[in-house]
């Protein structure tokens, strides 16, 4: 399949403007761009309910987290906690904050984002530990806030898609709250960057080499970490146990295999996940509304999956 057009714009413009690619700044200055690059061309305009700025407690201090409650809907409501996209060096609540409100509004869920500590002033694992931590606190404590603590799910896009799968293996090794359903975006499940979309993605397409080498550089402690399963989840010993998935990827992205090949194991494993290739599509599309319908389509596949698997969740517990 060839690039979209409307992807192709994107690309073309971010070209045009002569912008700095971010694994040419210092962390703290990809950090301010990428927050202003990422406003420029998300969703505009999305109405919300409510929406609340907490700090919860986690193993490292305080975890901002930001509850988005829908325009319609009537509580309790099924509860989707979101990782944001972002290299685990970049991004935050507000770099997808109007993606969160889109979700919010078509489950309707409670949707909680969470805005994880990142490198390289917290390094691997403090995002993993924040993330399991925003998980179990909402388990005990969502139904304070119009959500249903029995149908919770989680979700994030890259980095997020990586914690997100990672936090249900961590649910499985300490017997912890599990979630009901995975929606995995574009994930991130294996360091070593060698398949073949890898390859043959390297350059021009936003994620690139080097981007993902600074990201890696800037959240990893120390070689080792490449395989240990709470950074690459994809190298962990088995996958038995997960909650069903949806697991999408973009065709011109570098993690597009990585991506395909953890669904395929959780298939193959005892799990069921669901499969999408947006085919004309590239890294980070679902968070550039503005400009790629694309990224549409992907939100409402994802909560159609959310609310069918939580749906379920529903029945059973009745």
């Amino acid at each position: 399949m060839a690039l979209d057009p409307q992807a192709q714009w994107v690309l073309d413009i971010a070209e045009e403007k002569g912008l700095p690619s971010l694994d040419q700044l210092s962390a703290a200055e990809a950090k301010a761009a990428y927050e202003e690059r990422a406003l420029t061309l998300t969703f505009k305009d999305v109405p919300i309910g409510d929406t609340k700025d907490l700090e919860i407690p986690g193993p490292h201090g305080d975890i901002p987290i930001r509850i988005y409650q829908p325009v319609d809907g009537k509580g309790p409501l099924p509860v989707l906690v979101y990782y944001h996209g972002g290299g685990w060096v970049v991004g935050s609540i507000d770099t997808h904050d109007a993606l969160c409100r889109k979700i919010s509004n078509a489950g309707p869920f409670v949707v909680v984002s969470v805005d994880y500590r990142m490198g390289p002033d917290d390094p691997f694992p403090a995002a993993v530990n924040d993330s399991v931590a925003a998980l179990n606190w909402t388990a005990s404590n969502i139904a304070d806030h119009g959500g249903n603590p029995d149908q919770i799910a989680v979700g994030g896009d890259s980095a997020g898609g990586n914690l997100s799968a990672v936090v249900c293996l961590n649910a499985r090794a300490e017997n912890s709250y599990m979630p009901k359903f995975q929606w995995l975006i574009y994930p991130a499940t294996n360091m070593s960057m060698t398949t073949a979309s890898h390859e043959a993605f390297a350059e021009g397409y936003f994620l690139t080499r080097p981007l993902m080498e600074f990201f890696q550089s800037h959240y990893l402690h120390n070689p080792q970490d490449v395989s240990d399963w709470r950074a690459s989840p994809l190298l962990v010993d088995s996958l038995a146990g997960m909650p069903p998935a949806l697991v999408q990827t973009a065709g011109f992205d570098p993690l597009k295999d990585e991506g395909r090949a953890y669904a395929d194991r959780l298939n193959a494993e005892g799990g069921s996940a669901e499969y999408k290739d947006f085919g004309g599509m590239v890294h980070g599309f679902i968070n550039l509304g503005g400009a790629i319908d694309q990224a549409s389509v992907c939100v409402e596949e994802g909560v159609n999956a959310l609310r069918n698997a939580l749906t379920k969740t529903e029945g059973m517990s009745d």
